[in-house]
């Protein structure tokens, strides 16, 4: 892995977000982002390394797949598209590095694709091209955000039943997401893992909560 080009790739990240007029009134987001930035490009890596793919160019795409959240997207049609406004963001630091067209397409590519699966620019689909939006969606199940949904929800503030309710709707929703297809047999491996691990946890919560008003 390019080390010197990861580091500088993390210092953009990190000015980018620092700068941002948006972020620096919402220091929650910021946190969040960054975050979830390196939460997913250590995923792209994992990922390239165990499917013989280029590390230093997947790890980058996973820093700046999200970079576009420096700016504000008060609608949902901006949110679908923070993938190729991230890409376009990304292109214009990876061209001042010198990078080969080409290299700076597949890279800008996977960035575009993660949301909806769909660029502004038209190039080769690829085993690459699916490694941010596989490292995005597995980076929703992991067990940090089991508590980050459990607060957003107010779990600890719901009605008995209301708890009930969301338990049930959250391992309905688990089971149809079994089939979600991936671009990789490491991929589809960590996620059955990670949704595997949800399953669990929220049978566990069913089942204490079912033990909480009677005898069974």
């Amino acid at each position: 892995m390019d080390q010197a080009f990861v580091e500088r790739t993390e210092q953009f990240l990190k000015d980018t977000f620092s700068n941002s007029v948006y972020l620096q009134a919402h220091p929650t987001d910021w946190e969040y982002r960054i975050q979830h930035s390196y939460r997913v490009a250590n995923l792209a890596k994992y990922i390239a390394q165990q499917e013989g793919l280029d590390v230093t160019d997947a790890v980058i795409a996973g820093l700046l797949h999200d970079i576009a959240y420096c700016e504000e997207m008060p609608t949902q049609e901006a949110q679908r598209n923070h993938g190729r406004r991230s890409a376009v963001i990304a292109r214009t630091f990876l061209e001042q590095q010198g990078l080969d067209p080409d290299r700076i397409n597949t890279i800008c590519y996977a960035i575009a694709i993660h949301v909806d699966d769909k660029a502004d620019f038209t190039w080769e689909h690829t085993a690459f091209s699916n490694l941010v939006g596989d490292a995005d969606n597995i980076d929703r199940f992991d067990a940090y955000r089991i508590y980050e949904t459990l607060e957003y929800r107010n779990f600890s503030s719901l009605a008995f039943s209301e708890k009930q309710a969301m338990v049930n709707t959250s391992l309905e929703r688990l089971e149809q997401l079994k089939g979600l297809p991936f671009g990789s047999p490491t991929a589809t491996t960590l996620w059955v893992q990670r949704l595997e691990y949800y399953i669990s946890f929220y049978q566990r919560l069913q089942d204490q909560l079912r033990n909480s008003t009677q005898i069974l």
